[in-house]
């Protein structure tokens, strides 16, 4: 589901990967006018994994959907002057780039020869302009060595592309701020964000840097356990895991009515001589605190344990594989707002994400499913550069762009 508050702000997009396409996917959910331009047969990231078999990619799909396409020969001068067309074409709510891809064409300084007040914005990996990506950016933050067990010698990567996704949201309320300032003034902006800039700075966010700078300390591997107050999985009675968190005073008094565990509480705090009130000194006895929730567990089905710490408001959550989590968990199906059915070409029909904010008496739009390649170019054309029908058919005679490709669901 789509919003309307960006009121068709209309965004060219060159780009491949994560980032970039998030962005633009962000941005098209809350009302912009994201008109994606690939390389006629697609670009590198087109068939990435996962892919229907005989199909499309699954990941090129989700990161695309409510988005226009372009499809154009990047090799050839006249494809190139059509992206800086698109890019910088006049109205009000257009001129504006999103892309990670570093071509020298798409320079800000090309663009705003050609209308002064663009908005460009830039994803790199490194803010010298060198490559990286989340998994080259992630090693150097520190956390694989801290992550389920992990060690310096022996790390252990996450599978999310957290970066990718924080760099994602940034570009967008970027390109926001940047085209309100443009209302206000006028005035263009060359936005550049590189990925290993989001990464350390959220390590200052979080107190990480100066927590090494001034204490001269690493944080410890500890395996599922949570930092600085007390939180652990343990496992059920018939082999199903569940997650418990208490870093707040009242999710720490749920858990400890929940398991029955308050007399032996206070035996342990009286033994070691700690107050759990304080979760950095649950933190100190979450081996010792282990001990006595284990049971409680071990004793228990997974379903009678969830509906316990349900019923005392435990904060607590059930490991799944994601076939399980579709399956059955209310939250990632249409009883969700946030979720919907649409029919991708060349996927079919399924459950896809839409804007996560939930808006109070605004109503949704149904979000477009991902187009196939240049289901869009003439019409692109026509509307934001106003090509006559003539010349977009020589375009099409020269190889320069193309229109909509097969779908490959479509048999004959």
């Amino acid at each position: 589901m789509t919003y309307p508050f960006l009121g068709g702000l209309r965004v060219i997009e060159s780009s491949a990967f994560v980032a970039a396409p998030l962005a633009g996917l962000t941005l098209a959910q809350y009302g912009a006018d994201v008109i994606r331009v690939d390389m006629i047969g697609g670009g590198i990231d087109y068939g990435r994994m996962p892919r229907l078999p005989g199909g499309r990619s699954f990941y090129w799909t989700a990161l695309n959907k409510g988005k226009r396409s372009v499809a154009v020969d990047l090799r050839k001068p006249e494809g190139r002057e059509l992206v800086q067309a698109l890019a910088t074409a006049p109205g009000p709510d257009g001129g504006v780039l999103l892309t990670n891809i570093g071509t020298p064409w798409l320079a800000h300084g090309v663009l705003a020869a050609k209308r002064p007040d663009v908005i460009t914005c830039t994803i790199e990996g490194n803010g010298d302009g060198s490559t990286a990506l989340d998994y080259t950016v992630n090693c150097a933050t520190g956390y694989p060595a801290i992550t389920g067990g992990g060690s310096v010698q022996r790390p252990v990567n996450h599978v999310l592309p957290a970066w990718d996704m924080a760099c994602a949201y940034q570009a967008a309320f970027a390109i926001v701020a940047a085209a309100q300032q443009r209302q206000r003034t006028g005035a263009g902006a060359e936005l550049r964000l590189a990925l290993s800039d989001v990464a350390f700075t959220m390590l200052s966010h979080l107190g990480v840097l100066a927590e090494a700078e001034l204490l001269q300390q690493n944080r410890p591997s500890l395996g599922n356990d949570l930092y600085g107050a007390f939180g652990r999985d343990f496992g059920t009675a018939d082999g199903g895991r569940i997650m418990v968190a208490a870093i707040s005073a009242n999710q720490w008094k749920a858990l400890v009515q929940a398991c029955g565990i308050a007399d032996g509480i206070a035996a342990l705090e009286q033994r070691l001589g700690l107050d759990f009130g304080d979760e950095a000194q649950r933190y100190e006895a979450r081996d010792e605190i282990a001990a006595l929730v284990e049971p409680w567990f071990a004793a228990r089905t997974r379903a009678q344990a969830e509906a316990e710490l349900a019923e005392h408001k435990v904060c607590w959550g059930r490991y799944n594989t994601v076939t399980e989590l579709v399956a059955a968990d209310a939250r990632v199906s249409q009883a969700n707002p946030v979720f919907e059915r649409i029919a991708t070409p060349g996927i079919g029909t399924h459950l896809a994400a839409g804007a996560t904010v939930r808006a109070a008496n605004l109503p949704r739009q149904p979000t477009p499913p991902a187009p196939l390649l240049g289901t869009h170019t003439d019409e692109v054309l026509h509307e934001v550069l106003g090509l006559a029908s003539g010349a977009v058919g020589r375009l099409h005679d020269a190889g320069v762009v193309a229109g909509p490709e097969r779908d490959p669901s479509v048999r004959g």
